[in-house]
């Protein structure tokens, strides 16, 4: 039975970690379109605790995955899951919602996308931060011509990695996760959502140091092996012609590691932190040696992360593509691996997935408290 294009779409939440709570929460209180149906977790109790918490039921997994009225499932479980559960959730005739990465291996991720397409189902994932108001109001000083023709971007995460207080830092420094498919998400996503697809990719990448101690209280003084890199620096060549620096890194001391930058013919736009949502946005123009400020020109400035999926819900009901989709998540996960693959190899890699620059959100001001859908 169709469904009333008016209606909210159900979701079910799978992985009730931390990142949980500001999903449950925004799905209940921010976006209009979304209506929780119930959460799981391997860990049972878990998901009862937090559905008690938001007033919903707790289920299996399986339960989840072929419950009638769950029709999106999101997705928040650790990176090598993301793939397993989210093909279980196309195979059931779900569309499939991932945090961040969209799945740990290329082969995953691309079957992944395919599956939907046969099914009919969507697919995407996390970060949507890039729909939040500042990357938005970047987006439409872009396109406006603010800076020209973009001729170049930097993009920088640095830090001295997470032992030092994450409560269980180990998967960090494992393959799949290190900073740049933990981080590197963010930076791309932004890049990509700003400038299209990337063409070719060079990099370095290296584990400093094989071991890490653990300083954070829960696991004081345990040791984790390093096993994927943890400095990598790569050069980005985009399709449209831009080229990028990317730097990300859980090697080096460093307070300012946020760094997002697109220089153009005519000024240089200075993006906010792609871990957020808001701003600032500063404009350099040609000839000048004053930075402004540029007002927001969007709603979303707040911790939105479930914005994507009320997106993928009015793509469901209205029909068309979600922003946040399936095919720009598996670009900037072949851009990551085309990284790695670049340094083990010493050559520069040449990518072979593309995807179409999501449209940009509208500009409008949402009064209230509960949000409206995204508009297409």
């Amino acid at each position: 039975m169709a469904k009333d294009p008016g209606a909210p779409v159900g979701i079910g939440i799978v992985g009730t970690g931390v990142i949980s709570d500001i999903y449950l929460k925004n799905a209940q209180e921010m976006f209009d379109n979304l209506n929780v149906i119930g959460c799981a977790d391997i860990l049972v109790d878990r998901a009862k605790t937090q559905a008690k918490k938001y007033g919903v039921e707790a289920m299996t997994v399986d339960e989840l995955l072929h419950h009638p009225d769950v029709e999106i499932v999101v997705n928040l479980t650790i990176p090598a899951a993301h793939g397993e559960v989210a093909l279980a959730a196309v195979e059931a005739g779900k569309s499939a919602y991932n945090e961040k990465p969209l799945a740990v291996s290329r082969a995953e991720g691309q079957k992944l996308v395919e599956l939907a397409t046969e099914k009919s189902v969507l697919v995407g994932g996390a970060p949507d931060t890039f729909l939040g108001g500042g990357m938005q109001t970047a987006r439409q000083l872009l396109d406006a011509g603010a800076i020209g023709e973009p001729a170049a971007a930097a993009a920088a995460f640095l830090s001295h990695g997470m032992e030092h207080w994450h409560r269980d830092p180990y998967f960090f420094y494992q393959p799949g996760a290190g900073p740049l498919f933990d981080m590197g998400p963010y930076y791309l996503t932004a890049l990509c959502s700003l400038l299209g697809p990337v063409k070719t990719v060079s990099a370095n990448a290296r584990a400093s140091f094989p071991e890490r101690t653990i300083t954070s209280s829960e696991k004081k003084g345990q040791k984790i092996p390093v096993n994927t890199p943890t400095h990598i620096v790569g050069a980005l060549e985009f399709a449209n012609g831009p080229l990028a620096s990317l730097t990300t890194s859980f090697d080096v001391w460093e307070t300012n590691h946020a760094t997002l930058v697109v220089y153009g013919s005519e000024g240089t736009l200075r993006l906010p932190d792609p871990n957020t949502f808001g701003g600032p946005v500063s404009l350099l123009k040609a000839g000048g040696d004053t930075w402004q400020e540029m007002p927001l020109t969007h709603p979303y400035t707040g911790n939105s992360r479930g914005i994507g999926v009320s997106d993928m819900a009015r793509a469901l009901r209205q029909g068309g593509t979600s922003r946040a989709n399936g095919e720009m998540a598996f670009h900037v996960l072949d851009i990551m691996h085309a990284c790695l693959d670049s340094s083990e190899r010493g050559e520069r890699v040449t990518l072979e997935s593309t995807f179409a620059r999501p449209a940009p959100l509208p500009a409008e001001k949402r009064a209230g408290k509960k949000q409206a859908a995204p508009a297409s």
